[in-house]
């Protein structure tokens, strides 16, 4: 081998600075188990809040040492936040956390570049943009221009009713054509989401978790925010989705609004039970207006009375004293748990059960109709729900006909928690000169008035003060209340970030617990360990001493492929974990080939070191064909994976060049050394020695009998699919899914009755859950598609409830709803991990899903037609990669009710499919490259006798390589954890098959095609 002085210093290089990447996660481990032992130190399991405190701690520890040296080398120092920078990151599946893709909505923004606009054919189109988006695979912007321009008729864009307002008046006025107009909201559209991006990621980085990852996807409004050992779900969910839009608005009085609620409550009567006298008064009496003119007059004569209070003694001493035998039925007043005092801003307390039932009472038109003229734009807002309280506050708002408040959040510069008079958690404002000024003549007009305040956040009145020091200067604020001392501090963080553009729901979420990822490492890393020594010892049983060359080759290249991910900043992940115990198969694939070259040569008669480097020469070709052909396949597996299927790309990417570096270079330089120094290697021992060698089975004439057997597990299959179909995962069909654990063991049917009555639709037919065993017995994987198509954190919270409530029989005893829901260190029942994708991202999903299974056969079918010059081989590699693809398929539909594990079809099997058709294709490379060299060897030789020779001759091999990878598969499969079971599963099949299909599909067929040619040219 030549340069080999240059090859050594590369390889010292190479492993000195793959050391010095990993040493920073060593380091920072380190730091962080210091910092988890102060804050137990400091904060004691008895201590309130002892969870989120010791977080905190733990937080302030590591920013008090962030700039402190923790790492020298010597030739350099390094501080915590340095070397925190450099370590190795773990994916969401191996330190826990949560990962959600928010959708920020560019309809909202349409609406506010609008002004909120009236205009009838801007918002039909809007409407009709909604329904198009059901279907489409384009960007909402796009589908509202497609909308517009089939029904504007003569309107324009630039009409003073839509876009040419004061709001836009300096880019675009009445003269402009849509066209003009078009990509000047397109550019606003496109500020809008990076300006919700920056608010976002000020957000985060504040939030205290270590590495956050926070990107655009692309330009569909879509926002990826990964948050690694996060572990407040509920927390996390509102710091991401809230908007944070601030406002300041005048309150009501609670007896101004008592003769409203008087009569509100009485039309309500009126018409949910009419009383045949009040039909017939309505009858002979009042038209429409007169009776708005009365409940007028009224509503301001009883808005005199003291308070609601009054009003409740009438209406229960007028039930008493009825002689009607059935009582009376006041739907308001008998709902309210509590009426306002005298002078009270809070108009009435209820049920927050009942806050839905009040908000479709108040908003009825017949009950807005009865507010008086000065009333009419009021606007109803609940109270901030406390975490254990079971009744809410209303309050209602001097609104106005534009909804603008006298103030708004724009106006806050800076936003600190703190603590108020009675020493609770609460937030302090500083406003700037503008919003100072306003604040002055609001809080001056309320001290003279006597009036309150309301602190609005989101439409949820934080809290509505009184002035009672006369007016407030300097702009200083502050919000209290009810908070928690973590509510206190995300407020603070929201605020000082600023608000959304517009609201974002989230579409996807996955949430891992801390519990399960660390499980996931201890399998993870025991899978590693067990595959890597099975494959050791195997290389050595099956090549003597040069297997022990290889094992040396195969460990540093496991050293590189960490030592890359961690300079790269790439994340590790579970099936991340899977390529790179996959990658050592492939790294073992590459010395098989050598190595059998090898033996071939020393069984021509030649000498050692002739042999040794005829054999790495010949195995040249057929290593790179068969890498590349896996790496195709993998960088499209890479473009359109996301999330842990991307980090089992990266990984494959990876592995593949350092193990074509390792294989090539590193054992090339270990077999030479010891050979120049004397040593003799046989590259065999006494039981391998002549396996598979002089063998002449005809693959050829058994071709027929392997098209049979294969057509009836392929028809078969196929017959499955089409009357059983697929077990699709909540990736491809929407859905939520939680993975719940309980302290016994649990039958699956028992639990899906106890959850059958818990989801009913609005229509009121029944939803069951899909409940499945998942893992060990105790734990549970329940899937609904309960209101997929309803995005928010109330819908998530709904079901979480319904949830809860369902399986509480089987819970421990004590258990709450915040233990079931919550993440924390230990938790060993309840909510281990969840999972929810909206309808229109698992389209998106399924679709990019598709394209990468056939890009990935147009590109391996392109190569390889352009390396073997003859379409044939490309018909015959694909037509296996079909075969394959439709066998694990067609396994996965028959088997998928009756396995004791998860087959579902989701990202993670999209990936294995790729997997096995890179795999497939490895191996009938390999095959046809030698056919191909025989072709040139022996040119007088039959096709058919070239075909089975070469077969035969890479026989030894096609196996060695098979059950190696095989072996590595199964130590995953068997102790990597439940979450990859079913997709090591699919790699298992898969490689069984690709093997098959190598050695009779793929050369079978293209040996056909071309003697049906040949036959027909002659």
């Amino acid at each position: 081998m030549q340069n080999k002085g240059l090859v050594k210093l590369f390889a010292i290089l190479f492993g000195l600075v793959s050391i010095y990447q990993l040493s920073f996660t060593f380091v920072t481990n380190k730091v962080e188990d210091e910092a988890k032992t102060y804050a137990e130190s400091r904060i004691t399991d008895d201590m309130p809040e002892a969870a989120t405190m010791r977080s905190i701690e733990e937080a302030k520890y590591l920013d008090s040492i962030g700039n402190q040296e923790v790492y020298n080398i010597g030739i350099a120092k390094f501080t915590y936040n340095e070397a925190k920078k450099k370590e190795l990151n773990k994916g969401l599946d191996l330190k826990g956390g949560i990962n959600v893709i928010l959708q920020v909505s560019v309809k909202d923004i349409l609406k506010g570049l609008a002004e909120k606009s009236k205009d009838p054919t801007f918002n039909k189109a809007l409407d009709d943009a909604d329904q198009l988006q059901k279907d489409a695979q384009e960007t909402y912007l796009e589908s509202f221009f497609k909308a517009w321009d089939a029904i504007k008729g003569d309107a324009k864009l630039a009409s003073p009713d839509i876009f040419a307002n004061r709001t836009l008046s300096d880019q675009i006025n009445f003269q402009m054509t849509d066209d003009e107009v078009r990509p000047i909201i397109e550019q606003k559209i496109d500020e809008s989401i990076v300006s919700a991006f920056e608010v976002l990621r000020k957000r985060i980085d504040k939030f205290g978790v270590t590495q956050p990852n926070i990107q655009r996807l692309e330009n569909s409004g879509r926002i990826l925010v990964e948050l690694p050992g996060a572990k407040d779900v509920e927390r996390v969910k509102k710091l991401v989705s809230s908007t944070a839009q601030l406002e300041f608005w005048e309150t009501y009085k609670s007896n101004e609004l008592a003769g409203f609620m008087a009569q509100a409550n009485q039309t309500l009567k009126d018409i949910i039970d009419p009383q045949p006298e009040q039909e017939d008064a309505e009858k002979d009496n009042a038209t429409e207006d007169q009776t708005q003119e009365e409940a007028t007059e009224d509503a301001q004569e009883e808005s005199q009375d003291p308070s609601l209070e009054d009003l409740l003694e009438d209406v229960d001493k007028s039930t008493d004293s009825t002689a009607v035998a059935e009582a009376q039925v006041n739907p308001i007043f008998d709902l309210m748990t509590a009426p306002g005092f005298q002078g009270s801003p809070v108009i009435a307390s209820f049920a927050i059960k009942d806050t839905a039932t009040i908000n479709g009472y108040l908003n009825r038109p017949e009950i807005r109709r009865l507010l008086p003229n000065e009333l009419r734009y009021t606007k109803f807002l609940w109270s901030k729900a406390d975490d254990n309280a079971e009744t809410i506050d209303l309050y209602a708002i001097k609104a106005n006909r534009t909804n603008t408040p006298q103030l708004s959040g724009d106006v806050i510069t800076d936003a600190i928690n703190t603590y108020d008079q009675y020493n609770k958690p609460a937030v302090s404002m500083q406003m700037n000169g503008r919003g100072a000024k306003i604040w002055e003549d609001m809080t001056e007009h309320a001290f003279n008035t006597q009036g309150n305040i309301a602190i609005v956040l989101d439409d949820v009145v934080y809290s509505a003060p009184g002035v009672s020091r006369g007016k407030i200067s300097g702009g200083r604020s502050e919000i209290s209340g009810e908070f928690t001392l973590t509510e206190a501090i995300d407020l603070a963080n929201v605020l000082r970030a600023g608000k959304l553009p517009a609201s974002a729901d989230i579409i996807q979420s996955e949430v891992v617990g801390p519990t399960l990822g660390e499980e996931a490492i201890n399998s993870g890393i025991m899978s590693f360990l067990i595959a890597l020594s099975l494959v050791l010892i195997w290389m050595v049983f099956y090549y003597g001493k040069a297997g022990l060359f290889a094992d040396v080759a195969l460990v540093f290249n496991i050293l590189l492929i960490f030592g890359v991910l961690s300079g790269l900043g790439a994340v590790l992940t579970l099936p991340g974990i899977a390529g790179i115990v996959l990658t050592i198969g492939m790294s073992v694939d590459a010395n098989v080939l050598i190595f059998e070259r090898i033996r071939e040569e020393l069984h021509k008669g030649k000498g050692l070191s002739q042999s040794v480097a005829d054999g790495f020469s010949n195995a040249l070709s057929s290593i790179l064909d068969a890498n590349i052909t896996t790496g195709l396949t993998a960088l499209i597996l890479f473009l359109f994976g996301t999330g842990p299927i991307k980090g089992f790309a990266t990984t494959l990417l990876i592995g593949i060049f350092t193990s074509l570096f390792t294989a090539i270079f590193i054992t090339r330089l270990l077999v030479d050394w010891y050979v120049n120094k004397g040593g003799s290697l046989t590259f065999s021992t006494a039981v391998t020695k002549n396996l598979f060698r002089d063998m002449k089975i005809d693959f050829l004439g058994k071709r027929k009998v392997a098209y049979m057997i294969s057509a009836v597990i392929v028809i078969g299959g196929l017959i499955s699919l089409m009357t059983q179909g697929l077990n699709q995962g909540v990736d491809f069909v929407g859905g939520r899914s939680y993975v719940v654990r309980f302290d016994q063991s649990m039958n699956q049917t028992e639990v899906a009755n106890a959850l059958s009555g818990a989801f009913v639709s609005d229509e009121g037919t029944a939803l069951p859950p899909e409940v499945k065993t998942f893992g060990d017995d105790n734990q549970l994987k329940i899937t609904t598609k309960y209101k997929i198509d309803v995005e928010g954190t109330e819908i998530d919270n709904e079901i979480q409830n319904k949830l809860f409530t369902g399986l509480q029989s089987f819970l421990p005893s004590g258990t709450t709803y915040e233990q079931f829901v919550n993440d924390y260190e230990g938790k060993n029942v309840g909510v281990m991990s969840s999972i929810k994708v909206g309808p229109t991202i698992a389209d998106d999903i399924k679709r990019d899903s598709f394209l990468a299974i056939f890009g990935s056969l147009i590109v391996v079918f392109l190569y390889i037609l352009l390396r073997f010059r003859k379409w044939q081989f490309s018909l015959g590699a694909v037509a296996a990669v079909f075969h394959d693809v439709l066998i694990v398929l067609g396994i996965f539909s028959v088997a998928y009710k009756f396995m004791p594990f998860n087959m579902e079809i989701d990202q993670a099997f999209i990936a294995a499919i790729l997997t096995v058709i890179g795999y497939s294709l490895n191996d009938t490379v390999v095959v046809f490259d030698r056919i191909r060299e025989f072709m040139n060897d022996h040119p007088t030789w039959e096709f058919g006798k070239t075909v089975n020779v070469a077969l035969n001759s890479t026989l030894s091999r096609t196996l060695n390589t098979s059950l190696t990878t095989l072996v590595v598969l199964l130590a995953i499969f068997i102790f990597g954890g439940e979450s990859i079971r079913g997709f090591m599963f699919a790699l298992i099949i898969g490689v069984i098959v690709g093997t098959y299909s190598s050695l009779f599909i793929a050369t079978p067929v293209m040996f056909d095609t071309i003697k049906k040619i040949s036959k027909t040219k002659k």
